[in-house]
């Protein structure tokens, strides 16, 4: 499989369409999800074009993976979270919908199931306040 240039992370890299960063780096940006499956959903994202973990190089990867952790203790922390899921899908049967690889960074409070993902957009301002938590809570 090819990856595509035009998909959606790799417009949102080129800032060609907005988000709300909490996170970049040299190698890796970090972005609110704007169908969020509960408060503080990341998706954190390789600047390195791969369509998911199959065709990532092994570096791209490593710094990728080390960002995903950093995200999932800043987002426990700014969300008061009991836990964070992590959650990375490879192909359409797998549940991937965007083909640039990507992972979800989830704080979890116990006993609140995860919205859907399917549902409507939220709005740019919770978004943008959840940004600026994460981002205090990475200093």
């Amino acid at each position: 499989m090819n990856y595509d240039d035009n998909n959606i992370f790799a417009k949102i890299l080129r800032g060609e369409i907005p988000s709300h960063r909490v996170y970049e780096d040299a190698d890796v940006v970090a972005f609110m999800d704007v169908m969020p499956q509960a408060n503080g959903h990341t998706l954190v994202v390789p600047k390195a074009p791969s369509r998911n973990i199959m065709d990532a190089d092994p570096t791209v990867l490593a710094n990728t993976i080390g960002v995903v952790q950093k995200l999932a203790i800043a987002t426990k922390k700014a969300f008061a979270a009991d836990g964070v899921t992590i959650m990375q899908f490879n192909e359409a049967p797998a549940g991937q919908s965007v083909f640039h690889l990507h992972f979800h960074v989830i704080p979890r409070v116990d006993g609140l199931p995860l919205k859907s993902h399917t549902g409507g957009m939220e709005k740019p301002e919770i978004l943008a306040a959840n940004a600026e938590k994460i981002r205090a809570a990475l200093q």
